[in-house]
């Protein structure tokens, strides 16, 4: 028996019934593929909630801290020759040390902890008279000052932007190797260093003779 529709007031036709069939199942497979794709995106969505959550939080590891006394003995060994290990506060932090430039050079990088700025010693090996100015970019000396019995130039950089922020610097010669302490410390704490180090100056000057 045709269906009666109410609309109509009659029985649907054939052609009717088909076309109402054909119409809810195309509005049912539209709200079933709207479904779907919205189920898609929550599951997506919690995946990513999982993996940003699961992934660890917290600083990075530190970096473990330089052995300035184990890495200058490695360095004598492997050179044959005497390598100074400062004798600076154990306090001051340590951010390098290696050999580098094109004179090699040992050069131990510090952050002394009463200070701010960096301040670096730098044993440079048969080095030239030349070199403590091509460490500092053109800065020459034009004063000494004596420190523990050793004599050390002076330099004091005018501009300090174009030397790699190095403001004052000490150098003296040491046997055939050139010693070196610089840095945008003040002027006081590098002098503190380079008094520490006068008992490497003087046994690098007598294995010389």
């Amino acid at each position: 028996m045709a269906r009666v529709v109410a609309e109509l007031g009659r029985p649907e036709t054939p052609e009717e019934t088909a076309t109402r069939k054909a119409q809810f199942s195309q509005r049912y497979r539209a709200s079933k593929t709207f479904t779907n794709l919205l189920a898609a995106v929550l599951v997506t969505v919690g995946v990513i909630l999982v993996v940003v959550l699961g992934v660890p939080r917290g600083e990075p590891a530190e970096r473990p801290p330089i052995d300035v006394s184990a890495e200058a003995s490695a360095l004598a060994t492997s050179l044959q020759r005497t390598v100074i290990d400062p004798p600076l506060p154990d306090s001051w932090r340590v951010n390098g040390a290696q050999l580098e430039g094109s004179t090699d050079a040992w050069t131990i990088t510090y952050a002394p902890d009463d200070a701010t700025g960096f301040l670096r010693v730098a044993q440079g090996f048969d080095a030239s008279e030349s070199w403590p100015v091509e460490v500092l970019n053109g800065a020459g000396s034009s004063a000494t000052v004596t420190l523990d019995g050793i004599v050390w130039d002076e330099y004091s950089i005018a501009n300090p932007s174009d030397s790699g922020n190095i403001s004052y610097a000490l150098g003296t010669a040491a046997g055939a190797d050139r010693i070196l302490v610089y840095g945008s410390s003040s002027s006081e704490v590098i002098q503190g260093a380079a008094d520490a180090l006068g008992a490497s100056v003087r046994e690098l000057r007598e294995e010389a003779r």
